[in-house]
């Protein structure tokens, strides 16, 4: 078994809690890419190319540049996605550098396209799940994985064709590893709801929060994320961290040429998703802009 990761601080910021924000969202989409057996890069620049067919997952989660090599960088990424075929994204979050990164992609033609707000959470009272008839479980079984899958393909994102990849390399990622957990809400024996919840960066990473579709406004979202919570603070995490339900609801659109733009998202705070003009394959870009605290 693998050492789990050290917490954040009771006390700690909301500038470190950005930091992690930021760090837990890349640890997903770097590890999701290497179960894909796709390409990593990790130098001045992190990026992953798992395979995906949705361009959130292919995705630059950090650089640290200058104004020459950050031009030389976006021509990379987008050459190497043309070469691997795939569409692909860039996180760009208030750590990546230089400051004007999402000025730059706009120039090489990029569009302003949405927001997307992350959360932190302090774990210090997190109140249970209090519906009788909803039962949540963590997901340890291929059987239960199935199931988990079908779920969220019938209300997230992209529907099966991002759940299933997604479920696929969680599938491979192993169900007990102890950084991971999936988590399903069961109302009479019916999978109403999904979860999954990411231990990295000192904290708990929440994702893929999913209610389905003739559930909804039953306080189901709610409840399954209470119970990610908790399991994340028995976990000794001091801290939870969300992001909005903007990319599940539809990350990608399509261009003018009826192809899926490939997109540059964020991971938390504020963030501008940009999306592509031209038939071409050019990226959507994100910018973060701070966090909120709860």
């Amino acid at each position: 078994m693998l050492p789990s990761p050290l917490p954040l601080p009771v006390d700690t910021d909301d500038a470190a809690l950005t930091q992690a924000l930021e760090r837990n969202t890349a640890e997903l989409l770097l590890r999701m890419g290497d179960a894909g057996g796709g390409h990593r890069r990790s130098d001045a620049v992190s990026w992953t190319l798992g395979g995906s067919p949705l361009d959130y997952h292919n995705a630059v989660v950090a650089a640290d540049l200058d104004a020459q090599s950050v031009e030389a960088a976006i021509r990379e990424s987008l050459d190497t996605l043309r070469h691997a075929r795939l569409p692909g994204s860039w996180h760009v979050g208030p750590s990546m550098r230089p400051t004007d990164v999402r000025k730059r992609l706009e120039h090489a033609g990029f569009a302003v396209d949405g927001d997307e707000p992350g959360m932190a959470a302090r774990l210090h009272s997190v109140v249970p799940v209090t519906a009788p008839d909803l039962h949540v479980e963590v997901v340890r079984t291929a059987s239960a994985l199935e199931e988990w899958i079908l779920a969220l393909g019938s209300g997230f994102g992209e529907g099966p064709r991002e759940a299933e990849w997604v479920g696929e390399m969680f599938r491979r990622i192993g169900l007990e590893h102890p950084d991971w957990r999936h988590l399903l809400a069961r109302r009479e024996g019916r999978v109403v709801g999904t979860a999954t919840l990411l231990l990295a960066a000192g904290v708990g990473g929440l994702y893929f929060v999913m209610t389905a579709p003739d559930a909804r406004r039953q306080g189901i979202g709610s409840q399954i994320t209470r119970a990610a919570m908790r399991i994340a603070a028995d976990a000794g995490m001091n801290h939870a961290i969300l992001t909005s339900s903007v990319m599940a609801s539809r990350c990608t659109r399509q261009s003018g040429s009826g192809r899926s733009a490939p997109s540059i998202c964020t991971p938390g705070g504020r963030i501008d998703l940009a999306r592509a003009r031209s038939s071409r394959r050019p990226l959507v870009a994100r910018n973060e802009k701070g966090l909120r605290s709860a």
